[in-house]
């Protein structure tokens, strides 16, 4: 990664313009989950301790673009974030003209999604973002593999564009375990559909040992070697694709192994009866909504002989208790499993907090899009930027 970092930059008296993802769920105007605060909170002290004017910048959540959502406002944000840090964080709601703010404050401005242009990358609008700063770093690695003006045309347009620390150290990590991984890689793979991860898959099968796959996506494979998957969610029109993995994975030596038993019911509730299942013992009205027992003893036994692990998705609808066992199984066999373990993505990272595993995932990654684009092996445009004015 040849881009300039925040720690070279001097920046005593200087107005520093971070790009953070402070994206955190929200409960009736509270913040529900801090994760993400809590990783921002050692640039924004390294930054104030180094006597900069701290400038923060978040998107929250999906407001419609160009008009003010106060369902969507950065003030709870700011709040909690205050209360981590330990002193004040005033919030800007105009400030694209420009921000008071001076040595040693910090300020946070209101949710750049609410600027028209955003994410269209507007050139314009990247501008007016660089007037605000004398240095803009680049800390949000949720949001680095999308071209907004925000995370991409303020680092063409601002006098000096670095990355930030958590940015860095995203980088570092994850190319580490991707170019020199300890043995056997086991990656795990869970979500509703094959298509939104297909390419991720095929990347996969040149860098790892094992691949489980969970939730949707194993509901698609066992459909494609012919196992019945009753009314479950599955992709049928990618069934070809899902056999093309496999025997791709085949020839790569790579083993893909599939449940082989399951949780069922007919509905989706904490109601709902559950019935266990041998794959492809589903009944046409029933649905796959979690891995079975033997299948989770199978998965735990594949994690605790792994070397390293990479970890996006869960294998079951585990926001219902009813189905959360097999979700629960593979967190507790990654937390306990000696190998090097990295997590990413919001459903991944929800499980982590819902089964208290945190503090036993050797690294836990602040994105989603973006940590799956990584290990596509794609570029991410916010880093693009950033080694382009490094030159």
């Amino acid at each position: 990664m040849n881009v300039k970092t925040m720690s070279d930059q001097k920046l005593k008296n200087r107005r520093v313009l971070i790009r953070m993802d402070l994206n955190a769920p929200l409960d009736k105007g509270l913040v529900a989950s801090d994760a993400r605060l809590r990783a921002a909170l050692p640039t924004v002290r390294q930054a104030l301790d180094e006597g900069a004017a701290v400038i923060l910048m978040s998107h929250l959540g999906r407001p419609r673009e160009g008009a003010f959502d106060a369902a969507h406002s950065m003030r709870p944000v700011a709040r909690r974030l205050a209360e981590l840090l330990g002193r004040p964080i005033r919030l800007e709601p105009d400030w694209l003209d420009g921000v008071d703010v001076r040595p040693g404050e910090v300020c946070l401005v209101e949710n750049v999604r609410f600027n028209n242009g955003e994410k269209a990358n507007d050139p314009e609008l990247g501008r007016r973002m660089a007037r605000l700063c004398d240095v803009f770093v680049m800390d949000a690695f949720g949001t680095a593999h999308r071209a907004h003006a925000s995370t991409h045309a303020v680092a063409r347009f601002a006098p000096i564009a670095c990355a930030g620390p958590l940015l860095t150290r995203e980088f570092r990590t994850l190319g580490q375990a991707l170019r020199a991984p300890a043995r056997p890689v086991t990656a795990i793979v869970g979500g509703s559909k094959v298509s939104t991860k297909l390419t991720m898959l095929h990347a996969l099968l040149g860098r790892v040992d094992r691949l489980i796959l969970g939730g949707g996506i194993a509901n698609s494979f066992l459909a494609a070697t012919g196992r019945n998957v009753g009314a479950s969610l599955h992709e049928p029109d990618l069934l070809q694709e899902a056999r093309d993995i496999l025997r791709e994975a085949e020839l790569a030596g790579v083993d893909i192994p599939l449940p082989v038993d399951t949780v069922c019911a007919t509905g989706l509730s904490d109601q709902a009866q559950a019935r266990e299942r041998d794959a492809g013992d589903v009944a046409a009205d029933e649905m796959i909504l979690d891995i079975g027992p033997r299948t989770s003893r199978n998965y735990t036994d594949i994690l605790m002989d792994s070397g390293t692990i990479l970890w996006n998705g869960p294998v079951g609808v585990f926001e219902c208790d009813r189905f959360g066992q097999g979700t629960r199984a593979i967190s507790l066999a990654v937390a306990e499993s000696p190998a090097y373990s990295i997590a990413g993505g919001g459903d991944t990272l929800a499980a982590i907090d819902k089964y208290g595993v945190a503090e036993d995932i050797s690294y836990i990654s602040t994105g989603g899009g973006a940590f799956m684009e990584f290990m596509e092996g794609k570029k991410l445009p916010a880093l693009a930027a950033l080694e382009e004015r490094a030159m």
